[in-house]
């Protein structure tokens, strides 16, 4: 197994947590874990904007092999969710444009590969990365404790020889119908 650099994304309007996190055969590095501050930006465009060029810039000075981002899920504010979805874009698009393979994860799934409890809570996530780095988590705010959790689900998708154990964001993983044979069965009265 080759030297592999992955940078982690936990996606947010106001604050976005980063992690790059080099992976030896024996070793596990922790290069960065930090938030992009972006609160103090008065318009979304310009958050958008400073985000994406400050995520450029950790490109270019860490070099990282791949990146993963953090997908969300849920809320209940739509303009928030929209907005959110935008930093996302954000996200995804600096380390494409760079030649990167990025890929999605939803929370259960980081959650699941982390803790193996797709239900734990972040202070449990932060507890687990600790006895796998040697952060002191105390100083680490909880969206970078999120990215760089991200990063360590997405080198153990890529390395783990059960590697179907983290599953990966898909198309409508959050319906609960899986197929049209499902959809029917559950709802016979929707069939003309």
């Amino acid at each position: 197994m080759k030297n592999q650099i992955v940078l982690g994304l936990d996606p947010g309007s106001r604050t976005t947590g980063f992690a790059l996190v080099e992976f030896t055969a024996t070793t596990r590095n922790v290069l960065i874990c930090d938030v992009i501050k972006l609160d103090k930006i008065p318009e979304h465009q310009d958050r958008l904007k400073e985000l994406f060029e400050h995520i450029q810039q950790l490109i270019e000075v860490y070099k990282p092999t791949t990146a993963a981002v953090e997908t969300p899920v849920y809320g209940k504010d739509p303009l928030a969710m929209l907005k959110l979805g935008r930093a996302q874009a954000a996200c995804i698009l600096a380390p494409k444009l760079a030649g990167l393979t990025i890929t999605e994860y939803y929370p259960k799934s980081v959650k699941k590969a982390i803790t193996g409890n797709g239900n734990a809570t972040k202070e449990q996530v932060a507890r687990m990365l600790e006895h796998m780095t040697n952060l002191d988590f105390t100083k680490i705010k909880l969206d970078a404790t999120d990215a760089l959790s991200v990063a360590f689900a997405h080198y153990l998708s890529l390395n783990h020889p059960l590697n179907a154990q983290f599953p990966k964001k898909k198309s409508h993983q959050n319906r609960s119908v899986s197929s049209w044979e499902d959809f029917v069965k559950q709802n016979p009265s929707r069939i003309k």
